[in-house]
């Protein structure tokens, strides 16, 4: 009976034994395969953030290199307008500004315009004139304008005129303004084009 009891009871234990083996085993296995699976996961996880990365990267280098071209491209081009400004400049100032400092051109133009004007238009014309040399040009224009200084043209001098004249209706509507700076920015406007042609090569 003994026996039996004893033989009964080492199939248990052996059955439990055998069981709680298997249920670790599988345990082992579950935890083996959630590792595998995790692993792989985290591996993807990394994969796709390095592929991001680089997609980020290579975009903000794209941006960059185009930011960067852009920026010389706009330096080039200032420094190209510059230097056909500066050139532009250097040969039309010093003939416009000997020019208008000829008096006996400077007298001749004022006359011509006055006299020009007043055949096509009725109103009264008022001169402006630089106040340097204002007595010369006051006796000249008194003795070679007397017609039309009687009949509505007056001549006022005003320091804001460095050099040349301005002319305009009486009632200040308008004013046309021939001084030196606004014959070299008017030439300046026709010669830049010509300028950086030659200089650049452009246009061709």
């Amino acid at each position: 009976m003994d026996s039996k009891i004893q033989q009964l009871t080492e199939a248990i234990f052996n059955e439990g034994v055998q069981k709680a083996k298997d249920e670790a085993e599988l345990i082992v296995k579950e935890a083996q395969a959630k590792a595998a699976q995790i692993e792989k996961e985290a591996k993807d996880a990394a994969e796709k953030l390095l592929h991001e990365a680089g997609e980020k990267s290579r975009e903000i280098r794209r941006h960059v290199d185009s930011e960067i071209k852009m920026t010389v491209n706009q330096a080039v081009s200032a420094v190209k307008q510059e230097i056909t400004s500066v050139i532009s400049m250097k040969v039309i100032q010093p003939s416009v500004k000997e020019l208008f400092s000829d008096k006996e051109y400077l007298k001749s133009l004022i006359l011509e315009v006055v006299r020009g004007w007043l055949k096509r238009e009725s109103f009264d014309l008022n001169l402006i004139l630089s106040e340097a040399g204002k007595e010369e040009m006051e006796k000249y224009f008194k003795n070679n304008l007397a017609k039309e200084l009687n009949n509505g043209l007056s001549i006022q001098f005003s320091s804001s005129v460095k050099s040349g004249f301005r002319i305009g209706p009486a009632d200040g509507s308008y004013i046309i303004s021939f001084t030196d700076d606004d014959f070299v920015n008017f030439l300046k406007g026709y010669l830049r084009p010509k300028t950086s042609q030659i200089l650049f090569e452009e246009n061709k």
